[in-house]
């Protein structure tokens, strides 16, 4: 074959990979067709840099330390990590991974119609105890999905916390059952992945959490189900001390409070 007709099979060839590569990524499916969800609808970076330093200048519970963020997509697929601190030292280094495994278990267990943060499974996933003989009725989901450590801890550690975090573009998984992972709503009131805040105490963490999910105009739950006991609130963490411990339908939805806790009901009513 003549060298120049060769080369112009090749360039032809590149340049139609290079097309469907970008029309895969245009329409947000794969080579195979089928739907990624990629990160379409979703906070960049600095979208969520932005609302996290927000939410940590805002809220003054727990011990007012720097907070990790993490939003994963419909599929668990991690879109975007940030810090609150100036650098990544600035905030407890186990916490990356905790965001991303409290993203991914908001996400992984929300619906359209029933919103549950990872506060709601603490008491569910107990093992038994004398005052729970028979433990909680979600007993082992801590231990299912378990996190992906190649996705978790590879790449190069100074990109951590920034847009070109090793995470992004991966499932990372983990299901985490304390406060600080919401499901994110979008307008239509349908969930689009899930928001995971890790840093301070789990009940800090849950609290920035709501105001990152309003800062970002994803907190579309109005009518949305939830086990909170409070509709205008429906997937807000639930303790003991602030609902007399009843036997009312929160019962079983609990977490212990933490060092200054807050008042849940302080926090904005979802949209």
């Amino acid at each position: 074959m003549h060298k120049v007709t060769l080369i112009k099979i090749l360039v032809a060839s590149t340049l139609l990979v290079s097309g469907i590569s970008a029309q895969a990524t245009d329409d947000g499916r794969g080579f195979d067709g089928k739907s990624s969800n990629s990160c379409k609808g979703l906070p960049n970076h600095a979208q969520l840099k932005a609302a996290l330093n927000s939410a940590v200048n805002a809220d003054t519970t727990g011990f007012n330390l720097n907070m990790w963020a993490t939003i994963v997509d419909r599929d668990g697929v991690v879109c975007a990590v940030a810090y609150s601190g100036s650098e990544r030292g600035d905030q407890w280094p186990g916490s990356r991974v905790i965001s991303a495994q409290k993203a991914n278990a908001a996400n992984a267990f929300s619906l359209n119609g029933l919103a549950l943060s990872t506060g709601n499974l603490y008491s569910a996933v107990q093992g038994t105890s004398g005052a729970s003989p028979l433990g909680g009725s979600l007993y082992g989901l801590q231990f299912s999905n378990p996190v992906d450590t190649a996705a978790a801890y590879g790449g190069n550690p100074a990109t951590v916390g920034t847009n070109f975090d090793p995470m992004v573009g991966t499932r990372v998984g983990g299901v985490n059952v304390f406060g600080g992972g919401l499901a994110l709503y979008n307008s239509a009131r349908k969930v689009i992945g899930a928001v995971g805040l890790s840093g301070d105490t789990s009940c800090a963490d849950h609290n920035q959490a709501w105001l990152v999910r309003k800062n970002l105009g994803l907190d579309n739950l109005a009518g949305v189900g939830g086990v909170s006991g409070d509709a205008t609130r429906p997937d807000n963490i639930v303790y003991d001390s602030f609902n007399g411990n009843s036997n009312n339908i929160t019962d079983g939805w609990e977490q212990p409070t933490c060092a200054n806790t807050g008042n849940p009901a302080s926090l904005p009513v979802v949209k």
